[in-house]
């Protein structure tokens, strides 16, 4: 399954396994070992992977399966190193900041983007107003 996503975009646990050549189960199990892995559940229980959750996964599956790691070994890397050091700078990045947009919007998607922004940004009014006058 080969899906185009920007990098910011969440993945869902199959996606994850795929792109990394590991099964969910295993993905599953991580997280119980892990506590750095942190995927937003939706309802059901359907695991959505941030960008900074699969760049931990990667490290993990690379010191377990490339050099060798136990995972208490992983786990005593990441408690003495801290996660950031190992895996880099790059985590925790806000990652819907401009540059990791991929294409500009145009067209259709432009319109459709500042309709919603506006209606927002209308709702947001009413929201205050409401506010106010419940408050008085």
């Amino acid at each position: 399954m080969v899906v185009n996503k920007s990098k910011a975009a969440f993945r869902t646990i199959a996606e994850v396994a795929e792109d990394l050549g590991v099964a969910t189960h295993v993905l599953r199990f991580w997280e119980t070992k892990f506590p750095q892995i942190k995927p937003m559940k939706r309802n059901g229980g359907r695991r959505y992977y941030r960008p900074d959750d699969v760049e931990i996964i990667k490290v993990i599956r690379d010191y377990l399966y490339d050099k060798r790691y136990t995972i208490e070994g992983v786990q005593l890397l990441f408690k003495e190193k801290g996660v950031k050091n190992i895996v880099g700078e790059e985590i925790q990045k806000d990652f819907f900041d401009a540059s990791a947009l991929e294409e500009p919007l145009e067209g259709n998607s432009r319109v459709l983007v500042s309709s919603v922004l506006e209606r927002l940004k209308s709702m947001r009014e009413e929201l205050s107003l409401a506010l106010s006058k419940a408050e008085k």
